[in-house]
């Protein structure tokens, strides 16, 4: 199973309209994410509680890692960069942090609120190599901004 983006994206904008509160928009895109397509793994969010500082939030999957600093792993990367963190090979990534040993691939992506501050990123882990790719990437960062920036 493929994700369809269009449709996606459609669901996502009807299930979340009206609501304002960030945890549980989070909550509704984890878990229509996560079960748009067979490679999404893991798929959740880290968010922004402090400083320099990610805590996890809603996601789908097993168990992730509960407290990232901004300066470990891929979304920690993503989180100081404030860009798109495609990594087709995590062992390859210095720095990645195993919270699950399946991952083989990664696609964090950052959420910003209508500000344009950072809140969280979305993780999206996959059990397969090199499972993502630009357009994931694209597609994903519009349903976010759609969903949080408005």
């Amino acid at each position: 199973m493929s994700v369809h983006y269009p449709t996606l994206a459609q669901t996502i904008a009807a299930l979340t309209e009206g609501e304002t509160d960030s945890v549980a928009l989070m909550a509704t895109l984890a878990c229509e994410i996560h079960h748009a397509d067979d490679r999404f793994d893991w798929t959740g969010f880290y968010r922004v509680t402090e400083p320099d500082l990610l805590k996890i939030g809603p996601y789908q999957g097993g168990h992730g890692c509960l407290v990232i600093p901004f300066e470990r792993g891929v979304c920690g990367a993503c989180a100081r960069s404030g860009t798109a963190q495609l990594v087709p090979d995590v062992d390859a990534f210095p720095g990645h942090i195993a919270c699950a040993s399946s991952t083989r691939s990664e696609l964090v992506l950052p959420v910003r609120d209508a500000t344009g501050a950072l809140i969280a990123v979305l993780d999206l882990d996959s059990d397969q190599p090199d499972a993502f790719t630009e357009d994931d990437a694209r597609e994903l960062q519009a349903i976010l901004d759609a969903t949080f920036a408005r």
